[in-house]
């Protein structure tokens, strides 16, 4: 088992990140942690896995926890007996095969005289073939990465498990492969992860938002109706919060009328009484400072009010509060854009990508989803389309003068050492006003306060709507938006705006992805599956 009390960080420049969070999961206990960009989840996870330090409270756990991070290229630089755990074990029992027979190495081994043929077994697994454990991992694609940290589990059997986003660059039958493991585990597990397929395999789902863990008995689809449930619950806050403010307004503006009426026929009766004027100046200054007392306790009510109603509002940014607002592409529906023919392409040491010849047409309005597994060379097939590569066998034709965008997993068409507002203004190509630009800004969730933020800065859930935002400044929408992995370290509430801004956009779509519910969403209809072609040095 694993407990978290009372758990507290703080960011270097003194920012709460969260704090008392608690979480006990018992033996074999499969549980989520969910919640948006940037509230943290990695963080909890890491400081759950011993790996960071809180500012408050304890991690207790029943034994060391088997902690699988959110890979992002920086183990590029490791093997895989590295990212398996086993490089000084292995490193010993090598020495000892070449004749180093000395006790330190044979206390290293520890008698594991097999652990070789029983990392071959586990990465075998998960379908990797490597020709030695030495082998580096920036050899290697994404997916397969994460399958090698996948086998370290096989390997090692530990009790307990800390997953963070591992669904990421697998492919389909991988995924299956990872759902099935859970299932039959009986270890307890905390996973980080938006893939609602496995979500669905997980209970309780924990929530990390506004500074605190939510807990919620059972499993994503029971989650997401208890959500819906506090939804509707919060939109009728909402409604009695803006009709109380509403209210109170009218209050203040009678009370101010009621007052002036008063002021006025007061003014006339001492006029009339002939009082003396220094009575009467006394009796102005009184009634003044009981109108100034009662305006202003009227106002901070007001202020009050309108405070309490902005900060419900900043709870709930989502698909409903979006307007995208996308133009027509220029190109008709229907139009062939891209079509290709008998398609081979092959890298500089001449072997062939694909096990047989490509053939495919892309017309305005399409929606294409292309599978296959890692390394099946998906997003080679993207640069072909797009043109940035060529094929060495087969045509391929693409209409003149279209207009293409590709959002590929790093968001690498956002310039990252320029401002978020300045990346706005580089896509401006309808010269609109400064005051419109920001108004985009603002329908994509950017306040005031995100304007001066360098894009580089920015989450995976931030560079999205960033991008959708520079959409809709141009002078057309594309007539093919090509989208590599596009909810890669996406969270779900991100994912959501995705999946509408897709379906509000009516050009053409080429989409890789393995996240089965999100193609079922944007309803990709056609699909165009391609193998991997064996060859003898692959991994």
């Amino acid at each position: 088992m694993i407990t978290l009390r009372n758990i507290q960080y703080i960011h270097p420049n003194h920012d709460v990140l969260f704090a008392d969070v608690n979480l006990s999961l018992i033996s074999r206990q499969k549980a989520a942690l969910t919640g948006n960009n940037g509230s943290g989840k990695s963080t909890l996870l890491r400081i759950a896995a011993g790996l960071l330090r809180p500012a408050a409270g304890a991690v207790e756990s029943a034994s060391p926890p088997f902690h699988i991070p959110q890979l992002a290229g920086q183990f590029n630089h490791i093997s895989i007996a590295e990212a398996l755990r086993i490089e000084h074990k292995l490193q010993a029992f090598l020495r000892i095969l070449e004749g180093h027979a000395s006790e330190d190495n044979f206390n290293i081994l520890n008698d594991d005289w097999n652990i070789e043929e029983r990392c071959m077994a586990a990465l075998a697994e998960w379908g990797l073939h490597p020709p030695t454990l030495e082998y580096p991992l920036i050899q290697m694609s994404g997916g397969e990465k994460m399958k090698v940290f996948l086998a370290g589990i096989s390997l090692h059997k530990p009790d307990i498990i800390l997953l963070d986003e591992p669904t990421n660059h697998l492919d389909a039958a991988a995924r299956s492969l990872l759902y099935e493991h859970i299932e039959a585990s009986t270890s307890t597990w905390l996973i980080v992860s938006h893939d609602r397929r496995l979500l669905n395999l997980l209970n309780p789902i924990c929530e990390l938002s506004a500074k605190k863990l939510n807990i919620y008995g059972g499993n994503y689809t029971f989650y997401r109706e208890q959500k819906a449930s506090e939804a509707k619950a919060f939109a009728n806050d909402l409604r009695e919060k803006e009709k109380e403010l509403r209210k109170a307004r009218a209050s203040e503006r009678e009370m101010s009328e009621r007052r002036q009426r008063q002021s006025s026929r007061a003014d006339k009766s001492r006029n009339k009484a002939g009082l003396p004027t220094i009575l009467l100046n006394r009796r102005r200054d009184s009634a003044e400072n009981t109108s100034a007392r009662l305006k202003e306790t009227h106002a901070d009510k007001v202020d009050s009010i309108a405070r309490e109603l902005a900060d419900l509002r900043k709870e709930t940014p989502g698909p409903e509060a979006m307007k995208f607002g996308f133009k027509p592409p220029t190109v008709h529906c229907g139009k062939t854009l891209v079509e290709a023919s008998e398609l081979l392409f092959a890298y500089a040491e001449g072997l062939l990508l694909w096990p047989k010849p490509l053939s495919f047409r892309i017309a305005g309005g399409d929606r294409m989803r292309i599978a296959g597994p890692n390394g099946a060379g998906k997003s080679t097939l993207l640069r072909l389309i797009l043109g940035e590569l060529e094929p060495v066998a087969g045509k391929i034709m693409r209409a003149d003068q279209i207009r293409t965008l590709c959002v590929d997993q790093d968001y690498s068409l956002l310039n990252g050492s320029i401002s978020l507002y300045e990346q706005a203004q580089l896509c401006n190509e309808s010269s609109l006003a400064e005051h419109e630009v920001k108004i985009r800004l603002a329908r994509f969730l950017f306040g005031q306060g995100d304007w001066n933020k360098l894009c580089g800065e920015l989450s995976g859930g931030e560079k999205m709507r960033l991008t959708l935002c520079c959409l809709t400044l141009g002078e057309a929408s594309p007539d093919l938006i090509v989208l590599d992995e596009p909810t890669n370290n996406l969270d779900i509430q991100n994912m959501e705006i995705l999946v509408s801004a897709i379906n509000e956009y009516s050009g053409a779509l080429v989409v890789v992805s393995h996240d089965h519910t999100f193609v079922e969403e944007i309803g990709a209809i056609v699909e165009l599956s391609i193998e991997v072609a064996a060859h003898p040095s692959d991994p």
